[in-house]
């Protein structure tokens, strides 16, 4: 990093992009109080950051199959562009891996406005000879991180019964809680609870064999293998000769029959010997689309505990942590407005840590508050997707099954009146609709129809928990979280 200082009028910010020794270099111009600071930061370190991540969400064979061949081309006016090797690559980039990528980058580059990708061939990762991508944290024959852990798991309300269980595995495997699933909504530390599940029993339990997988993987393994009408013996001995068998985002086994059919019968071989099984999903059983009964009554024959959105307290513990981890000096006043902000995903809370920490370090010294809240400010409107009511009511009405032209008829049938309830709700509570707009999206209602939806949905969250796990979902499809219903 460099600097260079000299006097303006008045503040403004500038950009620039350019290439230096081949390498890509961000060039940020920051004018404040008359004086200009300009910033260096290589984004070939920037996207290497991003692969590390990426390789903990995207299954092994995937990513070594897509990533080894991406790499940053350009940065220019808040647009990225990524290098890709053909279109068929470009066009599975864009379907499968857009979002995971562009939250990741959004964190490190507040200016981040859109991601592209471009056909390239030939192109080549960006990646430090010295430091490969492939077996820097993960285990590739157990699947598991050993960076997750209990120790740096922050416990609070929110998630305390899950933390709970998940120790007492610990302790008697295939004993206590077997099968145990765990649900809550993304970023709230469901994968790092099930990895130190694993890693904490390798270390107790040396003789044990663990396996951590997620359903992406296990999906996709196991189809590879139909269609190259190639023998399942293998796969069989994989998924059903393990001590411990923990599956990661099972929800995404919704719909895929033959799939469901093959982990019920590894459920069976596993329980019937005392093997542990743990599951994750974005949501509880009851509630997951397209699952067979008896996959579903498995689930829910050990112990079910869900995550809930952290607290505040908890959510200053985990930032705390994070800087601590980092060695870096993060003003309290920074951390406890980073902690306001972001409320419910806690990658997203790490995210834009990350962003400060990166920023500290360039100009080797702490943040003002102000300097960090124009960063986390930015972070926030990059995180933060334009929903319209239409949205709501499209996403409300698959999810409930129902024609959304009911969502507006005037009938008092029950199957018809919570969905719309949620969906005033909604309007209402999280995208601050007024209440005439949304009588007016239901029909032509009056106002204080829709004060009563609100009011009547508010008291039975704090009691009705199927409900809450309803609407978790609807936000988890809206914010672009969960597959399309």
């Amino acid at each position: 990093m460099r600097s260079l200082s000299f006097s303006l009028f008045r503040p403004i910010n500038l950009h620039r992009y350019y290439h230096k020794r081949k390498k890509i270099i961000w060039q940020s111009f920051i004018f404040c109080r008359g004086r200009c600071i300009i910033h260096f930061m290589n984004l070939n370190d920037v996207w290497t950051n991003a692969l590390r991540e990426l390789e903990l969400e995207i299954p092994r064979a995937g990513f070594a199959a897509w990533f080894r061949q991406a790499a940053i081309e350009s940065f220019n006016n808040g647009v990225l562009m990524i290098s890709v090797p053909s279109l068929f690559a470009k066009e599975w980039f864009e379907k499968h891996y857009h979002s995971s990528i562009t939250t990741i980058l959004s964190a490190a580059l507040p200016n981040l406005h859109h991601i592209e990708y471009s056909i390239k061939k030939n192109s080549h990762p960006i990646i430090p000879q010295e430091a490969p991508i492939t077996n820097i944290f993960v285990n590739q024959k157990d699947g598991l991180n050993p960076k997750y852990a209990f120790e740096t798991f922050i416990v609070g309300s929110f998630n305390e019964l899950a933390h709970a269980a998940a120790v007492a595995v610990t302790e008697s495997p295939g004993l206590t809680y077997n099968p145990l699933f765990v649900y809550g909504g993304v970023g709230l530390g469901k994968t790092h609870l099930l990895q130190a599940i694993g890693n904490e029993i390798k270390t107790k339990k040396k003789e044990k064999n663990v396996l951590y997988t997620t359903s992406e993987r296990f999906i996709s393994e196991f189809i590879s293998l139909i269609q190259q009408r190639q023998p399942l013996a293998s796969f069989k001995e994989k998924y059903r000769g393990v001590d411990v068998l923990l599956i990661d985002d099972i929800q995404f086994f919704a719909g895929k029959t033959k799939c469901q059919e093959e982990l019920f019968h590894t459920f069976n071989t596993l329980h019937e010997r005392n093997k542990q099984i743990v599951f994750t999903s974005d949501q509880p059983p009851h509630i997951i689309p397209d699952l067979e009964e008896r996959l579903r009554s498995r689930f829910a024959a050990g112990l079910i505990a869900d995550i809930s959105d952290p607290e505040p307290e908890a959510r200053l513990a985990i930032i705390s942590q994070k800087a601590k981890e980092k060695d870096i000096l993060i003003l309290q006043p920074v951390l406890e407005y980073i902690s306001l902000i972001f409320q419910r995903n806690i990658r997203e809370l790490e995210g834009v840590v990350t962003a400060i920490i990166a920023h500290s370090r360039m100009r080797k010294t702490p943040l003002s508050f102000e300097e960090a809240k124009h960063i986390i400010d930015q972070c926030k409107a990059q995180t933060k997707k334009s929903i319209t009511a239409t949205e709501i009511l499209q996403t409300v009405a698959r999810i409930y099954e129902i024609n959304e032209q009911d969502l507006s008829q005037r009938t008092r049938r029950k199957e018809v009146v919570v969905p719309r309830q949620v969906a005033m709700y909604l309007l209402r509570n999280d995208f601050n609709a007024s209440l005439s707009y949304i009588g007016k999206k239901f029909g032509g209602r009056d106002h204080t129809t829709v004060m009563y939806a609100c009011k009547k949905m508010s008291h039975a969250l704090k009691t009705d928990k199927q409900l809450g796990d309803m609407i978790k979902k609807i936000r988890a499809h809206l914010e672009g979280t969960s597959p399309s219903p």
